[in-house]
């Protein structure tokens, strides 16, 4: 019997050990909390991610929890366009926004009875060498694999022992994101219910209509983002702030802060990984461990590829050990799986870098010539991207 641990009951810890599971693999899940929640806001599902997540599960039913996301186009905050609504480049699936917790609940479903799960299990320690199979502990209990997958997120605590060169840095602005539910969502003209972005010297605000099922409720979701270090305040003061801070700006930016109460409201610290890790695959004993999602490759998130990509790390690590036996086979196939995902993560991982600079140019000499460039500026930054992203296919 193939058996892996799955470090982080995220949606890539979940992604990972659901396909493994299908394909035979007898898979360990390891949750450091208490249970398995999905945070109250929602996430862009782009091409990318929407192939790597019918590659991981066919029969999962996506296209019944993503509302497609039309082009907003941006905005000046006085209501002036930046870069009008256009059609989506390429063809494929369509971008869709979905609520996190139906696609938690679509990712749990899809985990079957090969998957333990085991929560409240915050790992200490990570053992690799030698010819023993990899393993992680508590402290009380020690857990070992022929696969270890690390999806413990930003801090994971396997990243750190096995590639102490990536560090967890803050990516100069916070980040605040809120789930309007339908039956307090404001009403709004056509074009306003739409959504879009709107940049401002050194904010953000971009919001999306839910479709009328999301989480049971539909709604609106936001995020909006300033330069500097997270708030320490209370989500009620956080959310007066923000109400201040974003007040002149165009409808109805105003109109979905006021309906948002504090208990919608997630603030985030946003961070990212510098250095990437120097690998993403690391043998040990018969098997290995690999690194994903953003054990991986954490980012700043004005590209929105974040998920997608870790939807991408599960479908390549499913495709590469499907039929693999624990042995120089599957050692080969940890190899491998570095091989195919680092050069990938680095690219969009520069191109998210790139959007940063944009989205949080300040001063008057930057804001004009950001403004007086975005019209080609946008195109050229995310038709790279979409060519990074929205063409990826799952390997056969």
């Amino acid at each position: 019997m193939r058996t892996a641990v799955v470090v982080g009951a995220g949606i890539a810890g979940l992604a990972a050990a659901g396909a493994l599971a299908r394909d035979g693999w007898q898979v360990t899940l390891l949750e450091s909390g208490e249970r398995i929640a999905a945070s109250p806001t929602a996430l862009v599902l782009w091409p990318n991610g929407r192939r790597a997540l019918q590659a991981l599960d066919p029969d999962g039913g996506w296209s019944a929890i993503a509302s497609p996301l039309p082009d907003g186009g941006v905005r000046r905050p006085d209501g002036q366009w930046l870069a009008a609504p256009r059609a989506r480049p390429g063809a494929g699936p369509a971008p869709a926004v979905v609520h996190l917790e139906d696609l938690y609940d679509a990712l749990v479903a899809g985990l079957g009875d090969r998957v333990d799960i085991r929560t409240g299990i915050a790992v200490t320690g990570v053992r690799t060498g030698g010819v023993q199979r990899p393993s992680v502990t508590d402290g009380r209990s020690r857990f070992e694999a022929d696969l270890l997958v690390a999806a413990d997120g930003i801090d994971s605590r396997v990243r750190r022992a096995l590639a102490p060169e990536a560090a967890a840095v803050g990516s100069g602005f916070a980040a605040w994101q809120a789930v309007i539910p339908g039956y307090r969502v404001p009403d709004l003209p056509a074009d306003q219910a739409a959504g879009g972005e709107t940049l401002g010297a050194g904010y953000r605000f971009v919001s999306m209509p839910l479709g009328g099922r999301a989480a049971g409720r539909g709604g609106v979701y936001w995020v909006a983002t300033a330069a500097g270090a997270p708030r320490p305040e209370s989500p009620a003061t956080q959310l007066e702030l923000l109400r201040r801070w974003f007040a002149n700006w165009h409808a109805p930016v105003g109109a979905l802060l006021a309906a948002t109460r504090p208990e919608d409201l997630v603030p985030q610290e946003v961070r990212e990984l510098r250095p990437l890790p120097r690998a993403y695959g690391f043998r040990a004993g018969p098997g290995g461990v690999v690194l994903l999602g953003d054990a991986a490759h954490a980012m700043p998130h004005h590209l929105g590829q974040g998920a997608c990509l870790a939807f991408e790390d599960a479908a390549t690590l499913r495709a590469l050990v499907a039929e693999t036996q624990p042995g120089s086979a599957l050692c080969a196939a940890v190899e491998e799986y570095d091989r195919a995902r680092r050069p990938r993560t680095t690219s969009v991982v520069r191109q998210s870098r790139r959007m940063s600079a944009v989205v949080q140019a300040r001063g008057r000499l930057a804001l004009r010539a950001r403004n007086a460039a975005l019209g080609s500026l946008r195109p050229r930054i995310l038709g790279h991207a979409h060519d990074l992203t929205a063409d990826w296919q799952p390997p056969e």
